[in-house]
Parts: structure tokens; sequence; C-alpha cells
């Protein structure tokens, strides 16, 4: 009898073997695609444009990929208000469910942005609170700022179902909260007050304690930095922020010491691209402080090539220019400085200084060494020209040019071109500036330049 029931199990087992593996197979698969992504990326930084525009890129990309659910990873003592109001409207507007872990701090800004979020974990000895509005120095901004940013919080929080009292609390010293807040104090909740006044969910130690928390099965994808955002953080490095400063500083000098080469000229204005577009994109360089910018270069290039002499049109070129690279440094809005720390102006106008004086101090100082270097000679044509090509040797020595008289061709300031005897030479100034179609007369001979006095 138990043999026969052996056998019979056995059989049966066997034929049941391909349904069996059927269902095995179907029950991975089934359980893959109930997998659902949370999309997560991170906030550990100043809020501003760069931290914006991240959550816009993070919210589109996470709607591209129908995550279940967007995750912030945050730890931020806060920042600009209007990037943290444009943050927080980004995430109410999503239909996806966001979720913040906040990692030690939420405050300011970074408090706003919480509280526009569904959920709220917090790590343990983490805090939340403390939106009042402060400039760089921790000074409280006037009260159109903090009447701002409470309602701001208070039409958060009821968006989100939250006490909106508390909310306003955050901003409020003078608001009064029976239990919660006292007169002249702003709330700033621990972990386990925000969990006991419904400013958290729950105390995780991770953004993964988070998943096993909702219902469901879910993978944690975090949000990678493109090539584009890598480049920018790179741009706007100060330390590459100067060498930009250099060239551009650098080819206006060139263009000044040989007028209509135009390689140098041109070498600026590539330099101020890349100066002012990384500074344009995180929010610094505002479009007048550009056109300010692009309006003195106009001025110096017209006192370069058109208007005769060095006047009014050179020197507001020059200053337009300082002023346009220096504003572009500093987080002002339009002509609003209240939260540009104090010391901020005179170092970024240091800076710009300081890289307008390097390439002149270099040219003074260099300038005839660095024209006759191996570098230089380099870029001109070395050919051997024979005089069975048609070649002749000439004398280039130009002394017997000294003690003639001739007409400046173009403006020397100090270097241009004079004709005599219907043919022209690079010439120098002795000295002061020399107006085109002025009678000069040739003094010395420098190298392949001509020295002249008007």
């Amino acid at each position: 009898m138990q043999i026969y029931l052996r056998y019979y199990c056995s059989m049966n087992l066997t034929r049941h073997i391909p349904t069996i593996l059927c269902a095995f197979l179907f029950s991975i698969v089934n359980v893959h695609a109930q997998t659902k992504i949370v999309y997560a990326f991170e906030m550990h930084e100043e809020i501003g444009p760069a931290m914006s525009r991240l959550t816009e890129r993070a919210i589109a990309e996470a709607e591209k990929k129908n995550a279940a659910y967007i995750l912030i990873d945050m730890n931020t003592y806060g920042g600009m208000v209007l990037d943290g109001d444009n943050i927080r409207t980004a995430l109410l507007k999503t239909k996806i469910p966001t979720i913040v872990f906040v990692r030690n701090n939420a405050a300011s800004a970074g408090a706003l942005i919480a509280i526009a979020c569904d959920s709220i974990y917090m790590m343990p000895g983490s805090t939340i609170g403390a939106a009042s509005v402060v400039n760089q120095q921790g000074e409280l901004m006037p009260e159109k700022y903090q009447s701002y940013m409470r309602k701001k919080m208070r039409a958060t929080a009821e968006q989100t179902g939250r006490n909106p009292q508390i909310a306003e609390g955050m901003t409020d010293e003078n608001l009064e909260i029976d239990s919660i807040k006292l007169k002249g104090k702003i709330v700033t909740f621990s972990t386990n007050e925000a969990i006991k006044y419904g400013y958290c969910n729950a105390e995780v130690e991770k953004p993964e304690d988070i998943l096993a928390k909702l219902k469901g099965n879910y993978v944690i994808e975090k949000h990678e930095s493109t090539l584009v955002e890598m480049l920018l953080l790179w741009l706007v490095n100060p330390a590459v922020s100067g060498i930009f400063l250099l060239l551009i500083f650098g080819g206006i000098y060139f263009e000044f010491k040989a007028p209509g080469t135009f390689l140098p000229i041109g070498v600026s204005l590539v330099a101020a691209l890349f100066y002012f577009a990384p500074l344009y994109l995180e929010g610094l360089a505002a479009n007048w402080e550009i056109l300010v910018f692009a309006v003195g270069i106009i001025l110096i290039v017209l006192e370069i090539f058109v208007i005769p002499g060095f006047g009014i049109a050179g020197i507001s070129g020059i200053v337009l220019t300082i002023a346009g690279l220096t504003l572009a440094l500093v987080r002002n809005i339009d002509f609003d400085f209240t939260f540009v720390p104090k010391e901020s102006l005179p170092f970024s106008f240091l800076i710009v200084s300081v890289a307008m004086a390097l390439p002149l101090i270099i040219l003074i100082a260099f300038g005839q060494k660095l024209f006759d270097s191996t570098m230089f000679k380099k870029m001109g044509v070395e050919a051997e020209m024979k005089t069975t090509d048609g070649f002749s040797v000439r004398d280039n020595s130009r002394q017997n040019l000294i003690g003639q008289t001739g007409i400046a061709v173009t403006n020397l300031r100090p270097s241009g071109k004079i004709e005599i005897n219907n043919e022209q030479y690079d010439s120098i100034a002795d000295g002061s500036f020399i107006a085109k179609d002025s009678t000069v007369k040739v003094i010395r001979v420098q190298g392949t330049y001509l020295v002249v006095t008007a």
C-alpha cells in the first residue's frame, strides 16, 4: 500500500511540474511588475536657482518614469525665499505624492518646502521650523518680507492638511499658540514634537526605512546629475570665473595695443559668454547687468575703431564693463541689495579690479618677451623663400626712415599704421595718442615698429 501511494504521488507530482514551474515564473514576473519607483533627489545645499532647477528636472523625470512617489532627502538651513516658493509651488502642482526625509535640518525656506510635501519623515535629532526671513548676517528682515513668508507658510499648511497656525508660528514671533508657542518665540520642532503636532509622520533612520511604511513593493531610484549640470557647477567655480575675467580684460588690452586685429576682442567676447552664462543660470547675473556690460564693451569698441582720442566713450565703457562684471557676482534682486551681505559688493569689485590690473601688469612687464617668445613665433608661417622662386631680399632695417615725415593712417593709441611715400608701416606713438590723418615724424626704429611723434 505504501509503495503504491509513493508511486502515485511521484507520478502525480511529475505530471504537474510544468504547471508548478509556470506558476513560479508568473509569480516572479508579477512581483517585478508590481515594483514601483520612489524617485529620490538630494536637497543638501542652500536653496537657490540651482536647487529650483534641480527640483523641476527631478519632478519632470519622476513623471516621465511614472514614479509612485517623489522623495526629497533634505538637510538645509534655507536660502532664497523666491526660489523656496518656486520649489513649493512645483511640489504642490505635481500629481505624484511627495515625501521629504529631514536629515538634521529643515529650516527657513527648507521648512516651507518640507511642509509642501504630502508626508514628512525625520531622522532622530532633526529639527524643522525657524522660517523667519533673515539676511546673510542673520538679522530679521523688514515686516513686508515676514508678512509674505507668514502667508506662504499658512497657505502651504492648509493645502497639505496641517495646522496652519503652527506653520505661521514658524515665522511670526508675536503669535501665541496655547501650550505650543509663547509670544516672542519662533516655532522650531524636534522630531518628537513634530510627530506630536502633526508635522512628522514618523521617525526613521534613513530614507530606505520609509519604504517599509508604504503599502506595496517599492524601490528607490536616485536622480543623476547631467553633464550640463556638472559643467555649470565647474563654470561657476571662482577660480574658473577668474580665468574668464583675465581673458576678458586681456582681450580688451591687446585690442587697444593692436587695433584692427579683432582676434583679442573676439576672445574677450567668448570669455564674457562663458563668464555670464552660468552666473545667469544660477540667478546671480540679471538681464540688466549683462546689458550694462554689453553697452560698456560697445563703447570701448567705438573708442578703439571710430572715435578719435580717448575720452568720455572709453572711460564710460570701462566703468560700465567693470560695473556689469561686479554686479553679476552678487545676489541682488534688480536694484534691491537688501539680501546682499555688506562685504559682498566690495569683495566682488576687488576681484574684478585685480583681474583688470593683472593683464596690464603682464603686458607692461613682459610685453616684448611675450611677442618674441617661441609660442608666438610658432603662430607665424615658417617657410623658406628662395630667389629662384621669385623672392628677393629687401633691407628692413628702416634706419633710413628716421627723420622722415608721414601721415597717420589709423589712430595711434599707442600703436597703429602710418604712410610714408605711399607705403604703410607699423608704428608706435612716442608718449601721447596721435589721431588719424595727423602728420608724424619718425624719431627712431624699435624692432619692426617705427616710433613716431606728432
